[in-house]
């Protein structure tokens, strides 16, 4: 059985969480698996979280939004990367389809309050905050001249010529990008005036395109990194990438905006963390230095 559970983790690890860190024990990654185990600690502990519930039929979901409102995500309940993220939900259609469509992932799903913030990913490990960044959806500036579709090609050849490939991943003009300018009112041809963001895809993942930015622990609050160790703590873990969103920044208390904890990544992935788009390259060498000695159980098995 052993050598069973060690091959689909073998399995699981080349196609799935390629480039993901590895640090933490079997015990560990077990209580970080699923966003409905990492919402119940962060209410048992006074975390800001959404509200949200687990279902299986779409009706669950249906009955959340009807007595919640919009907005809503839904997601799988076991996922990475945003595969299957459905966002921001404003309708009953747009639930619909989303509750469908995020069986693809998972058959137990996720739905949840929606905050409309800033998104970021704190990497904690060893009882030090390691790196924090924002994270972007893929967007383009105008300059009152060149069209959307230029813009693109512009943005990709800074990034190659920064180094960030094949990390960050060049903004596709594909199906999806088209489909999300069209609900704007917007085309590959249109020109944005000078300073004008267009945000090209409501994902703030890689994949399509999105790009990090590194902060300074300077700039955030000692009650912010505070409460960062201590969800690190909480889940006994080595390491942890943390996702939160903050209404206006993590610049401020937690305590005086609203928040919103999403979940906790036993196996972060941390490359991210070393192209960043915006802000300086960080050397994180040496915390992982400290990190590669610590003693792991049971790290090859699922």
């Amino acid at each position: 059985m052993k050598a069973l559970k060690k091959f689909i983790y073998a399995w699981i690890d080349k196609w799935f969480l390629h480039g993901c860190s590895s640090y933490n024990p079997l015990e560990v990654r077990r209580s970080c698996r699923s966003k409905e185990q990492a919402r119940a600690i962060f209410a048992a502990h006074g975390i800001p979280h959404a509200r949200g519930d687990i279902f299986f039929s779409p009706w669950r979901a249906w009955r959340f939004g009807k007595k919640h409102g919009f907005p809503l995500v839904i997601k799988p309940n076991v996922s990475g990367f945003s595969r299957g993220s459905h966002f921001p939900i404003n309708s009953f259609p747009e639930l619909w389809k989303a509750a469908l469509m995020v069986k693809i992932w998972w058959p137990w799903s996720v739905v949840e309050e929606y905050l409309q913030g800033r998104n970021y990913r704190i990497l904690v490990g060893n009882g030090e905050i390691i790196s924090v960044i924002r994270r972007y959806p893929p967007f383009v500036s105008g300059d009152g001249r060149s069209s959307i579709s230029q813009l693109i090609d512009r943005e990709n050849d800074i990034r190659e010529k920064m180094g960030l490939y094949p990390v960050i991943h060049p903004i596709p003009k594909n199906r999806t990008i088209r489909r999300y300018l069209g609900k704007q009112g917007l085309s590959l041809d249109s020109i944005p005036q000078q300073g004008q963001e267009v945000i090209l895809f409501n994902r703030i993942s890689l994949a399509p395109g999105g790009v990090v930015e590194t902060l300074s622990l300077e700039d955030i609050p000692a009650e912010n990194q505070a409460l960062f160790l201590h969800i690190l703590n909480l889940f006994r873990a080595n390491i942890l990438g943390i996702d939160v969103i903050m209404e206006e920044g993590i610049e401020k208390s937690w305590k005086e905006q609203r928040c919103i904890f999403l979940e906790v990544n036993s196996r972060p992935f941390t490359a991210m963390h070393d192209v960043p788009r915006y802000g300086p390259k960080q050397d994180l060498s040496e915390a992982f230095a400290r990190l590669d000695a610590l003693p792991v159980d049971d790290q090859d098995i699922f």
